[in-house]
Formats: C-alpha cells, sequence, structure tokens
C-alpha cells in the first residue's frame, strides 16, 4: 500500500486505529458509512493511500475507486443519488485526503439539496468556449 499520513483520520481509519461501519473493501479502496449522514446510506469512499486530491492520487487508486463508487451506488438502494468529491478548501475540502461521498436522493426532502441559487446555468458565448477548450487542451 502507499503511504499514508499519521496525522490524517481517514489514513487512521485505513490503519484501523479509528473505527468505523464499513460497507465494501478493494485492496485499495475504502468505503464506509458517514458518521454525520446526510440521508441514510450517505457513504465516504476513500483512497487507501493518502492523497490530499484527486491531482495527488495514483491512477491506479483512481481506476479502482470508480467501480466501487458503483457498487456503493447501488448498496444504498437509492435510484437517484449523487457522488461529490471536493478538491482544496475552496472547493468546501475539510479532511486533506480525497473522498467521495455517494449520497443517497429517496426523495425530495433528503440527501444533498442544489438549487439553481447554487448552481446556476450561466449561458456562455460559443467564442468563450471555444478559447476555453484551447487553454484546457494545451495543458493535457
Amino acid at each position: 500500500m502507499a503511504e499514508s499520513d499519521p496525522n490524517c483520520i481517514f489514513c487512521l481509519i485505513v490503519a484501523g486505529k479509528i473505527p468505523c461501519m464499513k460497507v465494501y473493501e478493494t485492496e485499495k479502496t475504502l468505503a464506509f458509512l458517514d458518521i454525520g449522514p446526510v440521508s441514510e446510506g450517505h457513504t465516504q469512499v476513500i483512497p487507501k493511500c493518502h492523497a490530499r486530491t484527486i491531482m495527488d492520487m495514483p491512477n491506479e487508486y483512481l481506476a479502482d475507486i470508480g467501480p466501487v463508487l458503483k457498487k456503493v451506488a447501488q448498496a444504498t438502494g437509492a435510484e437517484q443519488f449523487n457522488v461529490l468529491q471536493n478538491n482544496g478548501k475552496m472547493a468546501f475540502q475539510h479532511v486533506d485526503h480525497v473522498h467521495f461521498h455517494v449520497i443517497p436522493k429517496p426523495n425530495t426532502e433528503k440527501g444533498l439539496l442544489l438549487s439553481e441559487d447554487v448552481w446556476p446555468r450561466v449561458e456562455v458565448p460559443r467564442e468563450e468556449l471555444a478559447e476555453t477548450l484551447k487553454k484546457m487542451q494545451s495543458r493535457l
């Protein structure tokens, strides 16, 4: 297994030093119930290596975590759900270890609540999108 951080709560969970309610596990990924769930079945899915953001995460761990997200979403029994992953403080990442939230949406009053006020849809001119595309492709 890749390195861990002895000061990271999620690394301590992976090491078994802090208990969790394990939903599913592979060699590279651990899924466990969130202790402050937004809805029933809210699960954290983390790589077993310490990576602060998705940019720090080794590709083999990233490849492993996708199928686990799908299995966890199926295990919730919810037909609708959010998969949320934040990178950095400005993006509301509160634990400096990559983690994905699988948040079941069992009805209109439970789960993650988003609205157009929180996530407004903005029409951008095609020319501006083309410039953005050029910048992004130059960084690949």
